[in-house]
Parts: structure tokens; C-alpha cells; sequence
């Protein structure tokens, strides 16, 4: 593992060789005697961890941390102490350092600090530039882009050819699999065009029964039922907008007839109505079924799917935007903690882990669901459905995780007290911890 850190020492004999062990081991370290010049260097862009001394003329490691929080506060500052020092240092971890190693130490356990605390840094930092990737999205003002968020190819050319089809006010379909947004397509064909600032109605053809679907989709003329209102339909509601008609293989072949007609003469008769009404709307469909299918089949009137199929527009699966992924997820994940009011929690290794692997069946729903439990706090205990049986391994390596887990909770993140507990040498609990992708701030106070 390749990074960048501060050594701070007055000792010139320490500040070398450990320059030089860092440096063996791959890291880009830059020696510093004393804290000033130090602080010349470090901003909050800086993509490392800083090692300092405690005990050092001119401005001591504790002054030297409190300065760096103040630069910034996620900046891991691990000190050196010597045995005296061990109490104060203990107290710093409680303010904030990331860690302490007491004087002698072993060039391991140095290594396996910087290791850690480099793993923690570039958690920080690649949630920052998602969070900036996220406010800049939505600071465009193409709808496009707010509802269709994403820079792959797959998603790219979806969005050419949303703003394409959008400026022709005509009828679509839209295709794709569960959980891919094709409502979000549909509303951003609607942002993106001249009816923008008119209704955009969204119907559910599958919850539509026989009786429901003319007084749902038609209205009810007043006087029809004594004493009764007059009773809007969808398509009035939607007049000079759009109407998005989700899960259109769910009408009924005599639902079916209905619209058809509905789509060829732009005219509705409203129950109990004597005369028809005329709509100036369009009509987006969307299905997650291969209609065409649907057709041969006999489920679905073949004229119906040419007049909606006249322009299609296909939403592909989460499987063939991967690098959407990290984005979406971080965009679902501060949505979330906004709506819940909880600060957005750490892009733990775990996390990333189950993001790069999981092959989201589910689509951009299931990653966003995910999000939400990140949210909550609740994606450690998160497995995914159709999980395989796990094997003998499998099973251990769960167990000694949780175990490592709810040991530190138990000594929050005491990493000392945690080994004594386990009775564990020392390598062997931080090789765990790496091979689990447990991050030890998470469960200090």
C-alpha cells in the first residue's frame, strides 16, 4: 500500500531511520523537525496521515494536533509518546488523534498505524468527492441531470436521447427491468419539455380493476349518482401535460381497447357524460415485460403496442453502469441522512466492499433501499436476498468478524484492552481487522 505521510520528530537519528522504514515499506513520507514548518504544508486537501512526536521544542504534538483539527478535523494525527506520556496520549484519542505508539516502538507496528490510518484517510476523501460530485449534479440546471444521475456510456446516450425525444412532444415507451427508473425517465421527458410547468400524472395499470378503471382514468360526470360531485379522471388531470402510465401490461385486453381509443381521437367520455372532452396530453408508457412477447402471446393488442412503441426508449440495468454505482449510491445515501436528520455516516471498507461485488438484481431500487439502511446504521446485518448457504469457512469467518465487532464496541475501540480480552498477539488482531474491512474509529467515542 502506496501513501502519503508527515514525520515529525527532533530527534534528526529517529526522523531518518523511520523516514527510511516508511519509505522501504512504499510510502511518500516528508520529514519535518519541528511542528511550524510542518504546518506550512498540511491542508485539508492533504491525502495522507501525519506521525508527530509529543515532546518537541517550539510547539509540542498535542499543540500540533489541535492545529491540524482545526485545518481539518478528519485528518489522522497519530502520535509518539514516550512512557510518561501515555496517560495525555490516551486523552488525545479521546479528542480526536487517531492513534498513539508508545516509544520504543516496533517499525511494525508503526507500519501497520500509518497502514490503517492511511485506509481511514482515503475513506474521507473519496466521500467528499462523491459529496462534490452529488451538489454539482444538482446544481445543473438540466432536469436531465437530476433524475437521470449518472456519467456512464450506457447512461450517457440515455440522456441524448431523452432530450431528443422530449423537444418532440411525442407519445414513448419506455422499457426496462424492475427497479431500473423508468418513472424517472418518464419525468425527465416531462421536465425537458414544453410542458414542463403543466401536471405530470402518474397511473398504476396494475392496480386497476375492471370496475375502478373508466371512473379512475375517465372521471365521473356530476348528477351521474345522486348527490355526488363531479370526479376528475387521470387524463383530465393531466391535460396539457403528461400522463405516465406505469406497468401498462397490466391493463386488461378490454382496458386495453379503452386506451386506444383514448390515444387515436385525444377525446375522453367521462361517466355519465354526454359528450366527450378533449385532452391535449401526452402519454408516456413504461413496462419491465417484453410486450412483443406479450403480443404473440395474446396478452397485449398489437395495435395498442405499435401506437405507444412509436418512439422507445430503453433504461439499462445497474449491471451495465458500474461506474454509476459509487455515484448513485452516494447521491441515495445524503438524501436519506438529509430525510432522516442523521449526519451521513462514514463510506466504511465494508460498504465499498459489498458495492463493487453485489451484482444489484434489484437495480438502482436495491441500491437505493441499500443506501437507506446505510443510513440508518443497519448495513452490517444487511444480506441480500437469494444469499447462498454458507460453508463451514464462510460461517467462522462471520463469526470472528462479529466477534472482533462487538469486542471493540464493547472496549470502544481500546485497541489494547480488546487484544487482552481476546487474547490475541498483536499482528494477528490488526491482519483481522484489515481482512474485514473493520475500521477501528468507527467504535471509539
Amino acid at each position: 500500500m502506496t501513501g502519503n505521510v508527515i514525520f515529525i520528530d527532533d530527534d534528526p537519528d529517529l526522523l531518518s531511520a523511520q523516514i527510511q522504514a516508511l519509505e522501504l515499506d512504499g510510502f511518500s513520507v516528508r520529514g519535518f523537525s519541528n511542528g511550524p514548518d510542518a504546518l506550512k504544508v498540511i491542508t485539508s486537501a492533504f491525502d495522507g496521515v501525519i506521525v508527530t512526536d509529543v515532546r518537541m521544542p517550539r510547539m509540542d504534538g498535542l499543540t500540533l494536533f489541535k492545529r491540524v483539527q482545526a485545518i481539518d478535523a478528519e485528518l489522522p494525527v497519530i502520535l509518539m509518546t514516550g512512557h510518561g506520556d501515555v496517560p495525555m496520549a490516551v486523552q488525545a484519542l479521546k479528542d480526536g488523534a487517531y492513534d498513539f505508539i508508545s516509544k520504543p516502538f516496533a517499525r511494525d507496528d508503526l507500519i501497520q498505524s500509518v497502514r490503517r490510518a492511511l485506509q481511514t484517510r482515503d475513506l474521507v476523501m473519496e466521500n467528499r468527492q462523491l459529496r462534490q460530485a452529488h451538489a454539482a449534479l444538482l446544481d445543473r440546471e438540466n432536469p436531465a441531470q437530476n433524475l437521470l444521475l449518472g456519467d456512464s456510456p450506457a447512461m450517457t446516450y440515455l440522456k441524448q436521447v431523452v432530450v431528443r425525444v422530449a423537444e418532440a412532444d411525442v407519445d414513448a415507451l419506455i422499457t426496462g427491468d424492475t427497479g431500473v427508473g423508468k418513472e424517472r425517465v418518464g419525468r425527465a421527458l416531462h421536465a425537458l419539455s414544453a410542458r414542463k410547468n403543466r401536471p405530470f400524472v402518474h397511473v398504476g395499470c396494475a392496480t386497476l380493476t375492471e370496475d375502478s378503471f373508466q371512473a379512475e382514468l375517465f372521471g365521473i360526470e356530476a348528477g351521474h349518482r345522486p348527490g355526488a360531485a363531479r370526479v376528475i379522471g387521470r387524463f383530465e388531470r393531466a391535460n396539457k401535460g403528461t400522463l405516465f402510465l406505469d406497468e401498462v401490461e397490466g391493463l386488461s385486453l378490454s382496458q386495453q381497447a379503452k386506451l386506444l381509443r383514448v390515444l387515436e381521437t385525444r377525446e375522453i367520455w367521462p361517466v355519465g357524460s354526454e359528450s366527450p372532452r378533449s385532452l391535449d396530453i401526452r402519454v408516456v408508457a413504461a413496462t419491465r415485460t417484453d410486450l412483443t412477447q406479450s403480443v404473440k402471446d395474446g396478452q397485449f393488442r398489437a395495435d395498442l403496442y405499435y401506437r405507444l412503441s412509436g418512439v422507445s426508449l430503453r433504461v439499462p440495468p445497474l449491471s451495465e453502469r458500474g461506474d454509476d454505482i459509487r455515484l448513485l449510491f452516494q447521491h441515495f445515501l445524503l438524501g436519506a441522512a438529509t430525510r432522516l436528520n442523521r449526519p451521513p455516516p462514514k463510506l466504511t471498507q465494508a460498504t465499498q466492499a459489498y458495492l463493487s461485488r453485489h451484482d444489484w438484481p434489484g437495480n438502482v431500487r436495491e441500491l437505493e433501499q441499500f443506501a437507506e439502511l446505510c443510513a440508518l446504521g443497519l448495513d452490517s446485518a444487511h444480506l441480500p436476498e437469494g444469499t447462498h448457504a454458507l460453508g463451514l469457512a464462510e460461517q467462522v469467518s462471520q463469526y470472528e468478524e462479529a466477534v472482533l465487532r462487538e469486542t471493540l464496541s464493547q472496549y470502544a475501540g481500546n485497541v489494547r484492552e480488546v487484544i487482552a480480552a481476546l487474547k490475541l498477539p498483536r499482528k494477528t488482531f490488526y491482519d483481522k481487522v484489515t481482512r474485514y474491512g473493520i475500521v477501528i474509529d468507527d467504535f471509539r467515542s
